[in-house]
């Protein structure tokens, strides 16, 4: 069988995604990709180069996942809605969000996955301002907001409600805060 490198960094996302960084060792990463650790180092330098390769990956699944959702037809509300509600976690597992959950993790002493983490945060906010912006143009949403405040306040909710499901899990609260803030549009 030959190691597809994609299919490993998205099985190493997980193990990342349900431990975090310092708690996954080499030896766990090389167990669960089914290859000795020298290939892993062969493969990816170290597990940092890994653990950053996985950060890249799951922004640009987010990325992908949410540019087809507001490309799609329908409300804007509901698609607000749906894309918070996905993006922190809820109802699908307790784990948050896994650029959240990094950028917690290792604070400021880790350049590579804060610039990883603003650049998606950015990315997503920009995504949520042009959705905004197409929901006033339709009349379906408050068009005397701002825009940007909006999808700031849309971001700052997905990072702290990522952190609410990761430690609470399966609490009322996330869902109420998600349709409060949609509302607010």
């Amino acid at each position: 069988m030959k190691f597809e490198a994609d299919a490993a960094v998205d099985r190493a996302m997980d193990l990342f995604w349900l431990q975090g960084y310092a708690a996954t060792t080499p030896q766990q990463l090389a167990d669960e990709l089914g290859i000795a650790k020298g290939s892993l180092y062969n493969t990816f330098e170290s597990k940092h180069a890994l653990f950053t390769r996985a950060l890249r990956r799951y922004s640009e699944m987010r990325l992908a996942y949410l540019t087809e959702l507001f490309d799609g037809p329908g409300p804007v509300r509901p698609r607000i809605q749906q894309a918070v509600t996905v993006l922190c976690g809820l109802g699908e597992h307790r784990r948050g969000c896994v650029v959240v959950n990094a950028a917690a993790e290792l604070g400021t002493s880790d350049a590579d996955v804060t610039g990883i983490a603003d650049d998606l945060f950015d990315k997503i906010e920009a995504v949520f301002r042009r959705a905004v912006e197409q929901g006033q143009r339709s009349g379906e949403l408050d068009p005397t907001r701002s825009a940007a405040s909006a999808a700031s306040q849309i971001v700052a909710t997905v990072i702290g409600l990522s952190v609410l499901v990761k430690a609470r899990g399966a609490s009322r609260r996330p869902a109420t805060v998600i349709a409060d803030l949609v509302a607010s549009l």
